[in-house]
């Protein structure tokens, strides 16, 4: 009996199904169509080999199941114009969710590259590269949550993306709350394949190079299968200079345009008073040339220095530098008895800029306010109030000293950093990552029993090279140059530093070598791994049903899992001014078994049902979890399929949950306490003196070995339809109710417990009295100064979303092939509870929560004949709230409030084949050079005045590709 090569099986029936739709190499096509059922007649279909797909561990012939899945192929990434994975699923209509990313100046994975399925959390996508789970990045998303980065998967490499939507842990784990992307590499190709692109952007920057070559050959007996990959890309970036929209600050704000506040001397009570730019004439020619004496308008301030362009000085597209080489083989060691291996290696150099706003100096963390005697002579008038009352005492008026509260702060320009400016002082993450498999698979004897069983590693190596402002070096020259030495503490506090600063030496360019000698980089080093040996038993004719033969798939997996988290020493010991990091780390040894069965109960009705049960084990906790699904397939015909599945799903608390160090933040909450001892209790908050009921404080968040799995239960029904042949629609409804989300402990509940614990409320003794004292730091005053809010498990959401696919394929004879496929995404619900007291937030309605769009589709129409291909597609965004609408929790209501409208850009591909080996490609992304919804709610005083989480300012890409094969593929 010869053994079942499943590369082999999927290219075969792969090659089917694309003759039988008539799809030329530039079409589109998805799993879920039912384009190869209506295409193929009933005896044929009957003679498909049993595949595995995503979705299931149990090989089956049927192309739809009780799961809908979404395939993407090579052929349909080729003729989008895709230019990597990333772009691939973020134009999904699947990924409605903003993501931070590389327009995000100042994130915390600003290089790295991710999505969000449905709008729910770039973390509850289960990421798999043929079947195994990826490497998670290092680096935290938002600073805290843990996710994968997918920009260093080779995309000249990938077969195809499988896309499931919905809850998948019962088979695939911790992670599967949105979904499951299954990226499939290529497995056997014939002879070698060249494959060079180039691409650039019509406005400037983004110029790019690829470049892959991949080999292929078997060995004359056909049992030894080995393919070779190799792709090397480098890509230029955009700078925000380069881009209308975001050279400068907002011409088009309902406001108008103000500078910069690049050089300021501002007072301490008087808000942004901007005080003494008689110097500003030194710095006419920085920052090209556009320096100058500036205003505020309708602020009535006085004159400062600063420019309208400083907002182009940061990267919208990193520059990045990437390698990746794969390898697959296979080798018969006998009948019954198949080796495999894979190996994937990636490489990646990013580098960006966080931009102007992000590289500047200022006495603040230094020394705070400082107290200057010369300056603020008329003391009485400006501080007369603050100090002696409405209707201040001419005694008091006249015991006020003479002086003023001031900080300095200044940004750096491009002049000072040298020649190239700014891409002198790019941020870089240089990365490695790979992915290691073996193992061996066949039949036992000559049983219906299949095994597999393989060993895998992942491992993923970051180095984030920051540009820093060196602490010591940097005041240093400041307090030498500009401040001068202290002379004592002010007379009207007794705790700010005394300086009499020469503020004509503040107002002058400092020397690229003093700016080098005070600037410098520090090295974060952080790595992720996992360990997996995994073991399978699959039975896909267990017995027979009167629908066929049942199936069955046992699964066991062990394995550890550790991430470690390093920064320089100068981000915790302040040697680095004005940043912080976190440190942290742990391992944890994982176990999980598996089961699926699959039951042909007749004709008509297919029942799924799949079971699995993970433990995390650290040494200070273990984390056990079931999960389960059931699913129906019903089929009252050849032609139409209703589909529905109920089961749970879960996320094992994170390395990175549990081992985070501390990290500081700034925030205010209300003091209930205080409020209560000026007589304003919890019900009267609204009337508490400001500086109770607007309290800044200092929070440390940190993990928490304590926290418990998110779960979630989540079901989808639906149906397939082919009405007519190769026509196929699918229309599917899937929901989630996710709780136990971590989210950090209520800063504001933690001031009320204090207060309910101090005034007596709650036994001042109690273990939660006892636990809220000592996360609420007051100083001697009485105020609350410092709050610890760790991660809990409380927060929760629910999700109602509807999917539609409709594809039609067309023979037109003489005339070519034509390919129509659309998908739509609707997010019908989307509410989300942070903590248990508060209510559930509509996340649809409510933009000072959300500002993702409820829609998302996207179109093609591709035609083919001989040797020429075209396809032209189409991403539509649904309306968007504007930026007005998202700063006040007013929402809607709020002035100037809105949504903007919906957005829909377009890709053409053209290809053509003068030769039989060789395809020549000219693909044009964003056919029509189409911008954001320009947003009007933007003050003056934006440099971006668009929705970076959802769209881009790139504009039009086009790109130049051959592809020449030697030899078959």
């Amino acid at each position: 009996m010869s053994i079942r090569k499943p590369s082999l099986v999927r290219s075969r029936l792969s090659a089917a199904l694309f003759a039988a739709m008539v799809l030329p190499a530039a079409g589109v096509a998805f799993a879920q169509d039912a384009d190869a059922q209506a295409a193929t007649t009933e005896t044929e279909a009957k003679t498909l080999d049993k595949v595995v797909v995503t979705g299931s561990l149990i090989p089956t012939s049927q192309l739809e199941t009780a799961t809908p899945v979404m395939t993407i192929t090579a052929e349909d990434i080729q003729a989008r114009g895709f230019n990597s994975v990333t772009e691939v699923l973020q134009k999904s209509s699947f990924a409605t969710g903003g993501i931070q990313g590389a327009q995000t100046s100042a994130s915390f994975t600003q290089g790295a590259e991710t999505m969000s399925l449905f709008g729910l959390d770039p973390g509850y996508v289960k990421y798999l590269i043929d079947g195994r789970p990826m490497a998670n990045y290092p680096a935290l998303y938002n600073g805290s949550s843990t996710f994968n980065n997918i920009s260093g998967i080779p995309v000249d490499m990938v077969d195809r993306i499988e896309i499931l939507p919905g809850g998948q842990s019962s088979l695939y784990g911790s992670d599967a709350i949105a979904g499951v992307v299954n990226i499939i590499l290529k497995k056997r190709m014939d002879g070698t394949v060249l494959n060079v692109r180039g691409g650039w952007y019509s406005e400037g920057g983004g110029d790019s190079a690829r470049v892959s070559l991949s080999h292929g050959f078997n060995s004359a007996d056909d049992r030894l299968n080995v393919l070779v990959g190799l792709q090397h890309e480098e890509r230029d970036p955009i700078w925000g200079y380069q881009r209308d929209r975001t050279k400068q600050f907002n011409v088009n704000g309902y406001s108008p345009a103000t500078a910069s506040r690049d050089y300021l001397v501002t007072s301490y009570f008087t808000s942004y008073k901007f005080l003494d730019p008689a110097n500003c004439g030194n710095l006419t020619d920085q920052f090209g040339g556009t320096v100058g004496l500036q205003t505020r308008p309708g602020f009535g301030d006085e004159n400062y220095c600063g420019s309208f362009y400083t907002p182009g000085y940061r990267t919208l597209m990193n520059e990045k530098k990437s390698t990746q080489v794969y390898t697959h083989g296979t080798f018969d060691l006998n009948e019954n008895t198949e080796l495999y291996a894979d190996v994937l290696f990636s490489k990646e150099k990013v580098k960006y800029h966080v931009g102007s706003n992000y590289t500047w100096w200022g006495t603040g963390p230094g020394w705070g306010y400082f107290w200057d005697p010369r300056v603020g002579n008329d003391i009485a008038a400006a501080y007369g109030e603050y100090f002696c009352g409405a209707d201040p005492d001419p005694a008091c008026l006249a015991g006020l000293p003479p002086g003023s509260l001031l900080s300095l702060q200044r940004a750096f320009s491009p002049e000072e950093m040298g020649p190239g400016g700014f891409a002198n002082t790019m941020e870089k993450n240089e990365s490695e990552a790979y992915s290691v498999t073996f193992g061996a698979n066949g039949t036992f004897g000559g049983s219906n029993w299949d095994y597999d069983l393989g060993f895998t590693r992942t491992h993923y190596k970051l180095d984030e090279i920051g540009f820093v402002r060196w602490a010591g070096p940097m005041n240093d020259y400041f307090q030498e140059h500009v401040l001068g030495p202290q002379l004592g503490l002010d007379p009207l506090f007794g705790a700010y530093p005394v300086f009499q600063p020469d503020y004509a030496a503040f107002y002058t360019p400092i020397s690229p070598e003093d700016f080098a000698a005070m600037t410098g980089y520090a090295t974060s080093k952080s790595e992720t791994s996992d360990n997996m040996l995994r073991g399978q038993v699959t039975n896909s004719a267990l017995f027979t049903l009167p629908g066929g033969d049942a199936g069955l798939a046992v699964a066991v997996e062990g394995g550890r899992q550790s991430w470690d988290y390093t920064p320089d020493p100068g981000y915790l010991n302040g040697d680095v001014w004005g940043t912080t990091a976190v440190a942290g780390g742990g391992a944890r040894t994982r176990y999980a078994a598996t089961a699926e069965l699959r039951l042909p109960v007749w004709d008509m009705l297919t029942v799924t049902a799949s079971g699995r049960y993970d433990s995390f084990k650290t040494s200070h906790s273990t984390v056990d979890k079931p999960t389960y699904s059931i699913g129906l397939e019903f089929r009252p015909m050849e032609t139409l399929l209703f589909r529905g599945k109920y089961g749970t799903a879960f996320k094992a608390p994170t390395l990175s949950d549990m081992f985070m160090g501390p990290s500081g933040y700034y925030s205010s909450v209300i003091d209930y306490y205080n409020c209560s001892l000026a007589g304003y209790g919890p019900d009267a908050i609204e009337d508490c003196p400001n500086q109770y009921s607007n309290r800044q404080f200092f929070g440390t968040q940190s993990g928490n070995t304590e926290l418990d799995p998110i779960n979630a239960k989540v079901w989808s029904v639906g149906a397939v339809w082919s009405p007519v042949e190769r026509l196929s629609i699918n229309v599917d409804y899937l929901h989630w109710d996710i709780e136990d989300e971590v989210t950090q402990q209520s800063a504001n509940a933690l001031s009320l417990q204090d207060y309910r614990c101090r005034t007596g409320i709650d036994d001042i003794n109690s273990a939660v009295c006892q636990a809220a004292l000592a996360q609420v730091t007051r100083n001697a005053a009485g105020a609350i100064t410092e709050i610890y809010t760790p991660k809990i498990n409380v927060s929760r959401e629910t999700l109602n979303a509807v999917t539609v696919a409709a594809n039609y394929t067309w023979d037109a004879g003489n005339f070519g092939a034509f390919m129509l496929r659309g998908s739509f995404t609707e997010n019908l619900k989307h509410e989300y509870q942070q903590y248990a007291e508060d209510p559930m937030i509509n996340l649809l309605e409510d933009p000072y929560w959300s500002s993702d769009p409820k829609r998302k589709a996207d179109f093609s129409i591709g035609w083919n004949k001989s040797d020429f291909n075209t396809t032209l597609y189409a991403n539509w965004f649904d309306a968007t709230p504007n930026y007005a609408a998202q700063i006040t929790d007013r929402g809607y209501a709020g002035n100037r409030a809105g949504k903007l409208p919906s957005h829909i850009s377009w890709n053409l591909s053209l290809g053509y084949s003068p030769l039989e080996n060789l395809k020549l490609s000219f693909l044009v992304n964003n056919l029509f050079n189409k911008m954001p919804p320009m947003d009007w709610s933007y003050p003056g005083t934006s440099g971006a005045p668009y929705n970076g989480g959802n769209f881009d300012v790139y504009g039009r890409a086009m790109y130049l590709e051959a592809r020449y094969s030697f030899g078959a593929e």
